[in-house]
C-alpha cells in the first residue's frame, strides 16, 4: 500500500479517505522519507523548502484548501513538483459566507444575541442597525469568487462594482480603477482577492477613510490583504462602522485587541467549513492520489 506524508493537520474526513487505500502518516515518522513521492497538507499549514528537502523524491503536493501563500511554490517548481490544490470546492461556500457576513454585520446579528443571552432585553433598547437593501457592494477581485459573489449580492438587488487588476467587461459591472475609489463608492466592501505581494497589505488608513464611517469591511480572502494595524485604529475611532473577518494575519494565534472591538465580527476562517465541501475536498484529494500511483504503475 502507497505511503503518503502528512505535513501538518489534515482534517478527520480527508484522513478517512486517504487510508481508504493509502499508508498515512505524519513526516516526522515515516520509516523511508526517501522513498515518499505524495504529501498532503492544507492551506493553513503549507509546505517548506525544509520539509520538501527531506522528501527526495517527492512529486505531488496535495493542499486541502484553496491559499497556496504558505507553500514554497518556488521550491515546488524548481524541483518539478505538482501542487495540487481544492480551490474549486471552496467557492460556493464562501461565497455564500460573504454573504452571511453581509447581514451579520449590517444588521449586528451576532451583537443582538449577546444582548439577549445577557439579559438585556426589555431593560435597554437595542441600537438600531443599518439596513441591506439599497447597498452598494464594492468587490476587490473578481475570480472565481469574486465572481459568486457579485452574483449573489445582485439577487439580493443590490448594485455592484469591481476592482480588479485589469477591468472585465464580461463582467457588465461597474469598474473602478483604484481601490480607493472602490471604497469610496460602495458601501460595503468585499474582498475576495489572492494574497501576493500585490496585494500585501492592500487595504490600509487611506481605504478605510473611504469606505468611510457608514462603511462595513468583510474579508474572505487572506489576512495579508489587511493592514491590520489600520483596521484596528478605524473600527476603534469610527473611521468605519464595522467589519466581518474570517481571516487574520496571524492564524489563529489573532491580534488580541480585535477581541475587545463590538464593531467587528470575528470567525476563524470558517467560510468554506462545511459538511459538503469537507467531503468534496477529500474526494478530489484522493482522486488525484489514486491517479498519480495509478500512473506509477502503469508507465
Amino acid at each position: 500500500m502507497p505511503t503518503i506524508v502528512n505535513l501538518g493537520p489534515i482534517p478527520d474526513m480527508l484522513e478517512r479517505r486517504l487510508r481508504a487505500c493509502f499508508e498515512v502518516c505524519p513526516i516526522a515518522q515515516a520509516e523511508a522519507p526517501e522513498q515518499i513521492e505524495v504529501a498532503v497538507t492544507t492551506s493553513m499549514v503549507g509546505a517548506s523548502a525544509q520539509q520538501m528537502a527531506q522528501l527526495p523524491r517527492l512529486q505531488l503536493i496535495l493542499c486541502n484548501g484553496a491559499g497556496l501563500d504558505r507553500i514554497d511554490l518556488a521550491e515546488a517548481a524548481a524541483r518539478h513538483i505538482e501542487v495540487f490544490n481544492t480551490a474549486d470546492a471552496v467557492t460556493t461556500d464562501t461565497a455564500d459566507y460573504a454573504v452571511a457576513l453581509l447581514y451579520a454585520a449590517k444588521r449586528r446579528v451576532t451583537q443582538a444575541d449577546r444582548f439577549v443571552r445577557a439579559g438585556q432585553w426589555g431593560k435597554e433598547a437595542f441600537t438600531p442597525t443599518r439596513r441591506v437593501s439599497g447597498s452598494k457592494v464594492g468587490i476587490v477581485g473578481l475570480g472565481k469568487i469574486g465572481t459568486l459573489v457579485a452574483q449573489r449580492m445582485q439577487g439580493l438587488g443590490l448594485e455592484v462594482g469591481y476592482h480588479t487588476p485589469r477591468p472585465k467587461p464580461a463582467a457588465g459591472l461597474a469598474y473602478f480603477d483604484h481601490i480607493e475609489q472602490l471604497a469610496a463608492w460602495c458601501d460595503v466592501l468585499v474582498l475576495c482577492c489572492p494574497a501576493t505581494p500585490a496585494t500585501d497589505r492592500l487595504v490600509g488608513s487611506q481605504v478605510l477613510q473611504a469606505l468611510g464611517s457608514a462603511g462595513t469591511l468583510i474579508n474572505i480572502s487572506r489576512g495579508s490583504v489587511v493592514a491590520e494595524d489600520d483596521l484596528i485604529q478605524a473600527l476603534g475611532q469610527g473611521v468605519i462602522a464595522a467589519a466581518a473577518l474570517d481571516v487574520f494575519a496571524s492564524e489563529p494565534a489573532l491580534d488580541s485587541r480585535l477581541a475587545t472591538l463590538p464593531n467587528v465580527i470575528l470567525s476563524p476562517h470558517a467560510a468554506a467549513i462545511t459538511v459538503e465541501t469537507r467531503a468534496e475536498m477529500a474526494a478530489l484529494l484522493y482522486q488525484r492520489a489514486a491517479a498519480h500511483f495509478q500512473a506509477g504503475l502503469t508507465g
